[in-house]
């Protein structure tokens, strides 16, 4: 029992003692970053002349490196937000179990007492 209240204020000062932030939002079933800023928009290969595809390639060779940031800052956020969202449901499960375990503890006190008198 000590060992799960340790557990359960451990757990829930870790989430209310730091704010709580996270990292993209999620509406509608559908979640997205929040700092990212926006999808580099994919290059369009323009085949009219060698110098107009040669522009193109240099566009998508930028386009790869903003790509890769933003992709990179997409995992991350992702990755914080499962942890927070982890975390959380744990918490909210150890919770549940350990009033559980105390309104079977007073229950059975309470059923002892009335069974003495």
């Amino acid at each position: 029992m000590i060992k799960n209240l340790t557990l359960i204020l451990t757990v829930t000062a870790a989430l209310t003692g730091a704010p709580h932030v996270n990292a993209g939002t999620l509406s509608a079933g559908k979640w997205a970053t929040a700092g990212c800023g926006n999808k580099p928009e994919t290059p369009i290969i323009d085949q009219s002349n060698a110098e107009a595809f040669n522009k193109s390639v240099a566009k998508i060779n930028d386009w790869q490196q903003q790509a890769k940031t933003y992709y990179e800052c997409l995992i991350n956020e992702a990755n914080k937000d499962n942890v927070i969202i982890a975390d959380s449901a744990n918490a909210a499960q150890a919770e549940y179990r350990a009033t559980v375990e105390k309104i079977g503890k007073d229950a059975d006190a309470a059923k002892k007492k009335l069974d003495s008198q």
